[in-house]
């Protein structure tokens, strides 16, 4: 299958060719059909995946055509929600690049910075808007933007917008939008709060779903290590001796635990930079570049600040503190091993964490093979602890140190059993975003 097979016009194949891609991947197969035939649909993929390019370049053809048909007008006809500004440039620069001779405008509206140039680019007339809620109820209320033409809606990741407390910001803004249109859903993840919320706002939907909810890529080479707390700043050094791993991601549950890493590792002389909410805009986006040309080896951040974050060619997450939702990590290792790419995805586990591994083992319904071939073994205070937690908890668990290739916990139970790898091609092209979730996270 190759993207002339999907019927697209020769603008957008032109502007694919240019960027190289040539074989969509499985969701953009599936996807790009059924949105072209003006059908809602309900997409659930892993993250890594292509969810962006899967209903980008469908909106580029549908409104290109539209255009040849009636006189152009200076209105928004295709609304893109999104949790954070971070995904939100992300969906933009993907417009950008397939919608380049289409002659079609993409504004990308976020909070954080000021909203003048915004406004100045709305009055100049917009065909596609991408925004984060709280922004674009901002200019909604101040009458800047209006939505009585959007004919296509799609709401991105919606399961980090449940999660991030967008939901009633978002039923607002659906609210504002005419009730005959075509509406996109699309979501990592489907717990019964996101079907619901799907249920409402989409007519006869088509539903694609090309993994199982909750798996993570067999792309991905997964190690864990039992280290205590207080050795993980030595354990991350020992790891990044090794001059093989050009680029790291590193993942902290809080925005003080990310500064506190960058200080440890720039204390040693490895350059690091961190990216989390109480960072400006400015410095996230440069922290971002200086990672992406690799002027910075290590990039630490928070779940939902990495909303978006799509590095060519990572190949080690690193988590250096293990999430509390299951799902995040998921989202997290799934930066690297990205459209058929190898990876790795290295995970810190301290014995305060056990609850945290069991859930995560549960949910990817497989065990994390252990490294034990590491200077800063778990203290045998800390294996019994790690013993006791398990024994509570039914996990099986057994006093002295895991042997390599077993993980700890819950033994192959739960969600998303198969793996189901799609086959793909150095022509295939993954977009969209993904990362972590975060309850409770700042607004965008």
């Amino acid at each position: 299958m190759s993207f002339e097979n999907l019927n697209l016009i020769e603008p957008i194949l032109r502007a694919l060719k240019t960027e190289g891609y040539t074989t969509p991947t499985p969701i953009q197969e599936q996807s790009i059909p059924i949105i072209l035939q003006h059908k809602d649909l309900l997409g659930c993929a892993q993250t890594g995946t292509g969810k962006t390019a899967a209903f980008a370049i469908p909106i580029l053809q549908l409104l290109y055509q539209d255009r040849l048909q009636h006189k152009e007008q200076k209105t928004i006809k295709a609304l893109i929600l999104t949790p954070t500004r971070e995904l939100a440039i992300q969906i933009a620069e993907s417009f950008a690049a397939y919608g380049k001779h289409t002659g079609l405008k993409h504004l990308v509206v976020f909070g954080g910075v000021s909203q003048n140039p915004q406004v100045d680019s709305l009055r100049r007339g917009v065909d596609i808007l991408v925004a984060t809620p709280g922004r674009l109820l901002d200019l909604m209320n101040q009458k800047y933007v209006h939505l009585d033409h959007i004919k296509m809606l799609v709401l991105d990741e919606a399961d980090r917008m449940l999660d991030m407390g967008f939901v009633n910001d978002v039923k607002k803004i659906i609210a504002k939008v005419p009730a005959k249109r075509q509406t996109l859903f699309f979501s990592a993840t489907m717990p019964n709060e996101i079907q619901n919320l799907a249920n409402t706002i989409l007519t006869r939907p088509e539903k694609v779903e090309v993994t199982p909810v909750s798996s993570t890529a067999d792309t991905i080479q997964q190690e864990l290590y039992y280290v205590d707390k207080g050795d993980k700043k030595a354990l991350l050094n020992h790891i990044l001796k090794d001059k093989e791993i050009k680029t790291a991601l590193v993942f902290t549950r809080t925005k003080h635990g990310a500064d506190k890493v960058v200080k440890d590792l720039v204390k040693v002389g490895i350059t690091a930079e961190a990216i989390h909410g109480n960072k400006s805009q400015n410095a996230r986006q440069r922290a971002l570049s200086n990672f992406k040309n690799r002027t910075t080896r290590v990039l630490i951040a928070t779940d939902i600040a990495a909303r978006g974050i799509d590095i060519d060619e990572l190949t080690h997450v690193i988590n250096y503190e293990l999430p509390n939702i299951p799902e995040t990590y998921v989202h997290r290792i799934g930066r690297t091993g990205r459209a058929g790419a190898s990876g790795i995805a290295l995970s810190f586990c301290d014995a305060e964490e056990i609850d945290f591994l069991k859930d995560i083992h549960k949910l990817i319904a497989k065990q994390i093979p252990v490294n034990e071939a590491h200077p800063y073994p778990m203290s045998p205070q800390s294996m019994v602890a790690k013993a006791e937690a398990a024994a509570k908890s039914g996990g099986g668990g057994r006093s002295g140190a895991p042997k390599r290739g077993r993980g700890f916990g819950n033994k192959d139970r739960g969600r998303g059993g198969n793996n189901n790898k799609s086959s793909s091609n150095s022509g295939n092209m993954s977009g969209g975003s993904r990362g972590g979730n975060s309850r409770g996270g700042r607004r965008d």
